[in-house]
């Protein structure tokens, strides 16, 4: 007898559990047949959504190109508004069916998955808004000649970590963008002119009213200064076996090379200039004397 009454227990709690399965199934699928006008919604939503951010980041891509020559950099900026505005979509859609906690919850998770991902990598992204900076001043950009952090080379690519630059001799470096930002650096490409110096020394002997004017008419030959600019002649010292001057005039330049080049040209016109009008350009000269019959040492005498 009490065996048949544990048994008609365990039957009546399964049937009681069954019953409140089945309601709670029911209640369910009432909650999805009244929400499902608002999860349609909340679908078409998010679609929508998902295909205005592809035609954004394509627009994006292409409208940038105007004002971003670097193609990682374009792409990067693209992929950020199409994920803004599929994470907008999906924000929308929870919110109609009216899962706030959920969002919430998702806001939280992010916001603490933010913090983890940024402290992980500070470096990294250190360097990735370093180079969005730069390409956004347009400071720097592929083919430009600069000189950054020791090193001084052609700009070859800029991407999201690092600026490659070809030296002189061929070789390549790679420096940090973050370390291209924080240092000073000089472009040779954001001033289409600039103004180099050449010293020289003539005899002492020379017309120094004849030499400046000479060296003046030949550096306005070869170079053509503009209206605004002028060759600016200087008479710095009486050296050891010359007096020397400095030549200061504007040249068209955007690279290290084509400064070297003009030095180069302005050297070679001198020389033809003063050797036709007889001005020397002397060399260094050391006098040494010799005695032939030195003093003796009182040392020695006693």
């Amino acid at each position: 007898m009490p065996q048949e009454t544990g048994t008609e227990e365990i039957q009546e709690h399964m049937v009681s559990s069954w019953e409140k399965m089945l309601d709670r199934l029911a209640n369910w699928v009432d909650t999805a047949i009244l929400n499902l006008p608002n999860l349609l919604i909340s679908i078409v939503i998010f679609l929508f959504t998902y295909w205005v951010s592809r035609y954004v980041q394509a627009w994006s891509s292409k409208g940038l190109k105007k004002f971003i020559k670097q193609a990682s950099i374009r792409e990067l900026i693209s992929n950020f508004a199409s994920i803004a505005i599929i994470a907008f979509g999906l924000f929308v859609a929870l919110s109609v069916l009216n899962l706030d906690q959920v969002l919430k919850s998702i806001l939280a998770g992010a916001g603490v998955a933010g913090l983890a991902v940024g402290l992980a990598l500070q470096g990294t992204l250190s360097n990735t808004f370093s180079g969005i900076f730069l390409a956004i001043k347009d400071v720097i950009n592929v083919g430009d000649w600069i000189e950054t952090n020791g090193f001084s080379g052609r700009v070859m690519e800029i991407n999201l970590r690092n600026t490659k630059l070809k030296e002189s001799d061929n070789n390549l470096v790679i420096i940090p963008n973050k370390n291209v930002l924080d240092n000073p650096f000089k472009n040779f490409g954001l001033t289409p002119r600039i103004r180099i110096t050449i010293n020289c020394g003539v005899a002492y002997d020379s017309d120094l009213e004849q030499v400046q004017s000479i060296a003046i008419e030949t550096i306005k030959d070869q170079f053509d200064p503009k209206p605004h600019e002028r060759v600016e002649f200087h008479y710095l010292a009486f050296g050891a076996s010359s007096i020397d001057f400095q030549l200061r005039f504007w040249i068209k330049a955007t690279s290290q090379v084509q400064v070297f080049e003009a030095q180069s040209q302005s050297i070679i016109s001198l020389k033809q200039a003063f050797d036709k009008n007889g001005i020397e350009i002397p060399f260094p000269i050391r006098t040494v004397i010799m005695q032939e019959n030195p003093p003796k040492d009182d040392s020695e005498e006693s």
